[in-house]
C-alpha cells in the first residue's frame, strides 16, 4: 500500500498528539511535531505531500518553496492568518481549513457559564423549584396577572453591551468571539503575540494589556494553558486587578487558577460568580473548596470538564480531520477551502 508522507505539527501535548495520530488512515505515514524549529520543520517537509497545522504556526512562503511535493496544507481551526496563502497558490497547494468540534462546543459552554451566572441561574431556579409561600399568594396568570421577580432578585442582568476579557486568546478564543457577535458585548482579549488587524476586525475585539483587561471586564474568560509559568497564576492577586463585582468563567487548564483564593474573592464580594468546568484535582476532590460554596446557594457553577463533549464523541471526530487529505489523494472535492 502506498503511504503519503504527512508532517503534522501542534502545539498540543502528548495525549492529544497519540489520540490524533491514533485516528490517522494508514495511508499517511505522519511525522508528529510539537512547535518544531524552524529548521527542523523545513527538513521535515522537504518529501511531505501533505502539510497538517493544528491551530497555529507561521507557514511562509519560503517554507512552501522548500516542500516541493507539497499538495496540500490542512489548518485544523479556523485561525488561516499566519499561512501565505498567496505563496500556497503560486506553487499550487492547495490551502484547506477544518473546523475543531470539540472547541466551538467549549466556546458554546463558555457562553453558558457567562448566561449561568449573569442570570444567577443556580440560585434562581432554586427558588422556583422550592415553590415557597414566603412569596405571597399565587394567582393563575394571564396578560394582566403575573407576578414578575416575585422573590425580587437583583443584579440579574445579561450579556448584552457587558464588557468581556479573554484571557489566552487562541481558537477558542476565536470561537468565543464570533459566538459574542450578537450580543453587541465589547469583547477585550490579551495574549503574547497580538492578532493582525484584519483578524480583529473580522472577530469584533481589542486588544489590550492585561492590567487592561482584568480592571475593564464584566466577565473574564480563562483560556491559558498549562504551563510551569502558568502554575497557579490566577490568584488573590489577579482578582484584586478585577472589577468589582465581576465574574470569572474558566474552561482553559484547570491549575491555571488559584482555587481557594477564588473561594476567598467570592466569599469577600469582590467576585459575583465563577464557573469553572476544569480543577487543579481531577476528577473533584470532595475538599476542594468550591464544592461548599456552591451548596450554599453562592452564584458558582461547577461542571465536570464535559466542554468538549463526551470522550467517545472526541475521538470519533479526529477521525473526520483527515477527510479532506482523503478526498485530494481520492479526487474528490474538498470542503473548507480557502485556496
Amino acid at each position: 500500500m502506498t503511504q503519503y508522507k504527512t508532517v503534522f505539527t501542534s502545539e498540543r501535548g502528548h495525549r492529544h498528539q497519540q489520540a490524533a495520530l491514533g485516528a490517522a488512515p494508514d495511508i499517511l505515514d505522519i511525522t508528529m511535531l510539537r512547535q518544531p524549529e524552524r529548521d527542523t520543520l523545513v527538513a521535515a517537509l522537504e518529501h511531505a505531500r501533505y502539510f497538517i497545522s493544528e491551530r497555529v504556526g507561521t507557514i511562509d512562503a519560503d517554507m512552501i518553496q522548500a516542500a516541493p511535493e507539497l499538495k496540500l496544507i490542512l489548518r485544523l481551526g479556523s485561525l488561516t492568518y499566519d499561512i501565505d496563502v498567496q505563496a500556497a497558490k503560486q506553487a499550487g497547494v492547495v490551502v484547506c481549513r477544518w473546523p475543531v468540534g470539540s472547541v466551538i462546543r467549549v466556546a458554546e459552554h463558555l457562553v453558558m457559564q457567562m448566561l449561568a451566572l449573569s442570570k444567577k441561574l443556580r440560585e434562581t431556579e432554586a427558588i422556583a423549584l422550592a415553590a415557597s409561600s414566603e412569596w405571597g399568594e399565587s394567582k393563575r396568570t394571564d396578560e394582566d396577572t403575573f407576578a414578575y421577580n416575585w422573590s425580587q432578585r437583583t443584579n440579574v442582568q445579561g450579556l448584552w453591551q457587558k464588557t468581556i476579557g479573554i484571557m489566552g486568546f487562541g481558537e477558542i478564543g476565536a470561537e468565543l468571539a464570533r459566538r459574542l457577535q450578537g450580543w453587541d458585548a465589547n469583547v477585550l482579549y490579551s495574549k503574547r503575540r497580538r492578532l493582525p488587524a484584519e483578524v480583529e476586525a473580522e472577530l469584533d475585539i481589542d486588544y489590550v494589556d492585561e492590567d487592561t483587561l482584568f480592571d475593564q471586564s464584566d466577565i473574564v474568560a480563562m483560556l491559558l494553558p498549562y504551563f510551569p509559568q502558568t502554575d497557579l497564576l490566577i490568584d488573590a492577586t489577579y482578582f484584586s486587578r478585577m472589577k468589582e463585582g465581576a465574574c470569572i468563567v474558566g474552561c482553559g487548564s484547570g491549575s491555571v487558577i488559584n482555587e481557594a483564593d477564588l473561594v476567598t474573592a467570592l466569599r469577600s464580594g469582590k467576585l459575583a460568580g465563577a464557573a469553572l468546568d476544569t480543577f487543579e484535582w481531577e476528577p473533584i476532590r470532595p475538599d476542594n473548596p468550591l464544592i461548599p460554596l456552591a451548596e450554599s446557594g453562592a452564584n458558582v457553577l461547577l461542571t465536570p470538564h464535559v466542554a468538549a463533549g463526551g470522550f467517545a464523541a472526541a475521538s470519533r471526530e479526529r477521525i473526520a480531520d483527515y477527510t479532506n487529505i482523503i478526498n485530494h489523494i481520492e479526487g474528490k472535492p474538498l470542503r473548507y477551502r480557502i485556496v
